[in-house]
């Protein structure tokens, strides 16, 4: 590990440390300047709740039942959206087919559609699996309808060129020039759906980390909120940051730029062309001379046609 990604590291901790120890010292003095830092419990207090409930098995439980219901609607969004856009995109019939229905229902909340999803399936957990779908579905749907669109044609033409079909064209030119924007919409649709998940779990979940923090906030155990919360933090990054290393393992043929910190994006520098030669032709005395005497002869004959065409 280099000096500078070392640096790095050591900054994140640090900013990390002091959240946390400003954290402490607001609740620590019970500070009440417009903010009420006074009602929160400190850091230690929900260190120690942590700790509690990292012995018991509910944790664990409610972690497991969040996790398979956000990877289950996840990866049915991703399958389904990714397929759907490409659908849309390249297709003419299917967007004035599935168009319309889809941008009615996209600005709809996913959390709007929890009274739908408890009258439509026979039980809770298909409801939440449901929720998370929809919440992911749309932003893969639609970065991925842009991405395809984006796509410049002369790949495509070539590929017909050399003799490709319809399927392809869509394995070696669609779907790989889409992947940038792809992943793009997957890393937005799984921040999403976590946040849809837990709201789904407060309001109709038996487990789940959504519901265990609402159970802790109707019992006024406000550590074991924060604890909630830490959880939900913790598992939406974890997985936000899966998805996005593979989106670059799987984009690794992409021209990247390295991030210089405080200056301006390095890139590879390339060395300039070099100039073709030029042919140098000798010519004889006289010919040099007869060449230049005809081209002082046709400059005087300009200058008099100019002068001729001034005075008429």
């Amino acid at each position: 590990m280099t000096h500078r990604a070392l640096r790095r590291y050591a900054l994140r901790l640090a900013s990390l440390v002091t959240a946390l120890g400003l954290w402490q010292l607001l609740t620590g003095l019970d500070v009440d300047i417009w903010l009420r830092f006074s009602q929160f419990p400190t850091v230690t207090d929900v260190a120690h709740a942590f700790a509690s409930r990292l012995t018991g098995s509910d944790y664990w439980t409610d972690l497991t039942d969040s996790l398979t219901r956000i990877l289950s609607g996840f990866l049915l969004a991703a399958v389904l959206g990714v397929a759907a856009g490409v659908l849309v995109a390249r297709s003419p019939l299917a967007e004035d087919l599935l168009g319309p229905v889809l941008e009615v229902v996209r600005p709809i909340p996913a959390i709007a559609l929890v009274p739908v999803a408890i009258l439509l399936f026979p039980s809770n957990e298909q409801g939440i699996v449901f929720i998370t779908f929809t919440a992911a579905f749309f932003p893969v749907l639609v970065s991925t309808r842009h991405a395809v669109r984006a796509l410049t044609p002369v790949w495509e033409e070539g590929v017909r060129t050399m003799g490709g079909g319809r399927w392809r064209i869509l394995g070696s030119v669609v779907l790989p020039g889409a992947l940038p924007g792809i992943f793009g919409g997957l890393s937005v649709g799984i921040g999403v759906s976590w946040i849809c998940v837990i709201s789904a779990e407060m309001i109709s979940g038996q487990y789940g980390v959504g519901y265990r923090t609402w159970q802790d906030y109707t019992v006024v155990d406000y550590p074991g909120v924060f604890v909630g919360m830490v959880t939900i933090g913790v598992l939406g990054w974890v997985t936000s940051t899966a998805v996005e290393l593979l989106g670059r393992r799987l984009t690794r043929w992409l021209p990247r730029t390295s991030y210089v910190p405080g200056g301006r994006p390095r890139t590879a520098v390339l060395p300039a062309p070099v100039p073709a030669p030029v042919p140098v032709v000798v010519k004889a005395q006289g010919e040099s001379q007869d060449q230049s005497d005809a081209q002082q002869q046709g400059s005087g004959e300009t200058d008099q046609e100019a002068r001729d065409e001034h005075l008429v």
